[in-house]
């Protein structure tokens, strides 16, 4: 039987795997939901950190997206031909370009969160129980106290 690290329970440790497991197959499976025929999987994450973080300059871009500059270069040019982001000049430095989401490009994004809300809406109407609802609703509220320790 394997140690248990650092002295941690038994249920500490399941409870960590678990949590792992169940957040990776959640995701993926709100992630089906969209239309995959638009876009890439290295397409939407590089216009959703832009959503999230703001504009960057590609090579920033392709840093934090651990790619190579040109797989970036390509992935943004996708992005621009489908107007979900805008370039303009970097203040600081004339020579680069910084990369935003355009107003497509939210409301892009903006439909699939919706898209995927309302499948995992579905989901829990329909599959479980009002007292179930209320039990994941109180697992959330544990697992969120969780992500701000």
């Amino acid at each position: 039987m394997a140690e248990i690290p650092g002295g941690m329970s038994a249920s500490a440790v399941r409870a960590a795997h678990e949590i792992r497991v169940v957040v990776g197959r959640l995701r993926r499976r709100i992630k089906e939901t969209y239309d995959l025929e638009e876009l890439t999987p290295s397409q939407t994450s590089a216009l959703s950190r832009l959503s999230k973080e703001g504009p960057a300059s590609a090579s920033a871009l392709a840093a934090a997206e651990r790619v190579r500059p040109q797989s970036m270069a390509a992935t943004l040019a996708v992005l621009d031909q489908r107007g979900l982001i805008q370039r303009r000049p970097d203040p600081d430095d004339g020579r680069r370009q910084l990369v935003s989401v355009s107003d497509t490009g939210s409301a892009f994004l903006d439909d699939k969160r919706r898209a995927g809300e309302e499948w995992l809406a579905q989901a829990l109407e329909t599959g479980y129980t009002e007292a179930e609802r209320e039990t994941i609703l109180e697992a959330l509220a544990l697992l969120d106290r969780l992500s701000r320790a």
